[in-house]
Order: structure tokens, then sequence, then C-alpha cells
């Protein structure tokens, strides 16, 4: 069965001189290049209302709509699985997702997802692109996510996302002593050696993290981050190039480091810590159906709040004349 999908947007400015399959591919990057160019050949794609080709450069600026049909996914199973839903309407839902759950089937986790969760759920999201997600979190990050049960709420919360005005805040440990908040600004894209990473690289797409300081301890810092945009591993990929990267992180984070002479049990919990120790704590967007600002609060999960008052109590214990951090801590191989 088919559904009929409409999609809109803007030309990015960025995007200015490439091909519009290419522009499309950035402009809807939910959906594969394939699909794009197959809807581009099929004439469901018009820009400025007219129908172009695949290879016609474009300005930026341009609006671009898409009436196409949509197969359903037909190879995604509803599972019964625990779902912690914080909202639901008949528009939008909102999920505080656990870490290591991940969020889409695929090649190596064909089941057991968020997907086959939301599909038992409400079965009628087959219909929806992507089971209605339109922003993800990687596996081992927990938090809030929402997710659209109509056309209409997809499309309304995706031009929010592309217009950046959907609120999202996470909370995150990431090693070493921060100074100071700031803004990160670079380009990421994949790795030019290892594709299945992320990378700051010139030749990525535009992204834009803010970060501010909750709490600095003796070798890692308590910090939130919030997004302009969602390009993947964006935090993660930002801090690392900050040479700040998550605590735990096991593709970004690099080597552990441990306070030095800290105790058994804060060396136990940040050797045993093995996920990248960020939540997405708070989520605040427009609600698609009436003019109404929403915004939804996921408290830390027990692991983060643990370490954080480990780290803390290792801080307080430490000599009252050590101001210097640079040498509190050691790197340990493991």
């Amino acid at each position: 069965m088919a559904n009929r999908t409409i999609l809109q947007g803007i030309i990015p400015a960025e995007c200015a001189g490439l091909r519009l399959d290419q522009a499309l591919a950035q402009l809807f990057s939910d959906y594969s290049r394939s699909r794009l160019t197959q809807w581009l050949k099929t004439g469901q794609v018009r820009v400025e209302g007219k129908i172009w080709r695949a290879r016609d450069k474009v300005r930026g600026g341009e609006q671009v709509a898409i009436h196409a049909e949509l197969e359903e996914q037909t190879d995604w199973q509803p599972e019964a699985m625990p779902l912690d839903i914080v909202y639901q309407d008949d528009q939008i839902l909102v999920i505080n997702k656990p870490a290591g759950l991940v969020v889409h089937p695929a090649a190596g986790n064909p089941a057991g997802t968020m997907v086959n969760a939301l599909l038992h759920h409400d079965p009628a999201l087959i219909s929806i692109p992507r089971a209605g997600i339109v922003h993800r979190l990687d596996k081992d990050t927990s938090g809030l996510l929402v997710v659209a049960r109509t056309l209409t709420a997809q499309k309304s919360l995706v031009e929010q996302l592309q217009a950046h005005s959907m609120q999202r805040e996470y909370q995150a440990i990431v090693t070493g002593v921060m100074t100071a908040g700031g803004t990160v600004e670079a380009p990421i894209g994949r790795h030019p050696v290892h594709r299945k990473r992320m990378a700051v690289t010139p030749r990525g797409k535009p992204a834009v993290t803010h970060y501010r300081v909750r709490e600095r301890f003796r070798a890692h810092t308590w910090i939130r981050c919030t997004l302009e945009t969602g390009r993947t591993h964006q935090i993660r990929v930002h801090l690392a190039h900050l040479l700040h990267p998550l605590l735990g992180d096991p593709v970004y984070g690099g080597r552990l480091r441990l306070p030095r002479d800290c105790t058994v049990e804060l060396a136990a919990a940040l050797r045993n810590f093995r996920r990248q120790a960020l939540h997405a704590g708070r989520l605040g967007l427009m609600h698609p159906d009436r003019d109404e600002f929403m915004e939804w609060q996921s408290p830390m999960p027990a692991d983060m709040r643990q370490l954080i008052e480990l780290l803390r109590e290792d801080a307080r214990q430490a000599p009252e004349d050590d101001e210097d951090t640079s040498g509190t801590w050691e790197y340990v191989d493991e």
C-alpha cells in the first residue's frame, strides 16, 4: 500500500552552486539519495513550482515541494516492548528513551528497536515516513525525542528542526576541566578514513553546538549543550574536537582519565562507565496542530547522577590549595 507524502522546504543558502539532487539530499536528509532521485525522475519534485533536472544548479533560497507516493516499511514489525511515554495526543508522542535502545531497525539491529515498540503502540505509524521519528538519539544516549503521528505533524516538526526553533538541551559529562562555556561552529561529515565515524571536516555539513559549564571537578566537567543543527554524532564529535570528549564515549572518547589518588570507588565507576555520558534532558517545540509552545524535561538517569556525586565528593576531598587542575589527573591504559 502506498501513501501520499508532502514535503516542503527551502534550499539552504550554503547549498548555492550544488546540483539539485545534492541539495535535496541535504534538505531532506531523512530520505535516501536514491529515493529522492527517483522522485526527481518521475516529476514528483517541484522547485519554484516547476520541474527541474537533477543536474540543474541551485542558488539557495528556492522553494521545494515534493508530492510523492511513499511505500510502507513492510519489513518493520511491531513488538510488544515497554515505552516510557512522557506525552501523547493525536498528533505527537514524546518518548523518554533509555540508554542502550536502538531507535531504527538496521542491518545490525533488525528488531528490538524503538520503532518496533512504536509500531506495536500505534500501528498507524507504519504509514508515516521513518515511523514518525524526525530526530534520533544514538543507541547509548538517553532522553527525550518526539514522534509525529500524522504527515501534517511530521511536516511541522521537520520545519521546526530546519528553522532551528526546536529546543533540545543535553546534559553531559566530559573529560578534562573546561574553563568556560562557548560555541562550536564546525562542519561535520564522514571521517575521510574511518567511514563509520564522523569528524570535523571542511567538506562536512554546517553544525553548531552551544555549551555551558554546570560544575567542574578535578578531571571532568558537567556541562549542558544546546543544538542549532542535528548532525550525526554532533555533540560527541564537537566535544572531541575541543579535546574534551564525552566520558565513556567508545568511539570518540580517547584514553580513560582518573583524578590522581582518587578513591577505589570512583576509579571503578569511571572504568565501568561504558557509554557516552549524554542525556537529552529538555525538549521544547511548537505543537503542530495548535499555536502552543510545549516543553518537557527528563531527569538525568541514575548512572550519570551517581557518577556526578562521586566526582563531586572527590573534588571536596581535594587539598584546598590545589588550584592547578592540570596535574590532578592521569591517563590509564586499559
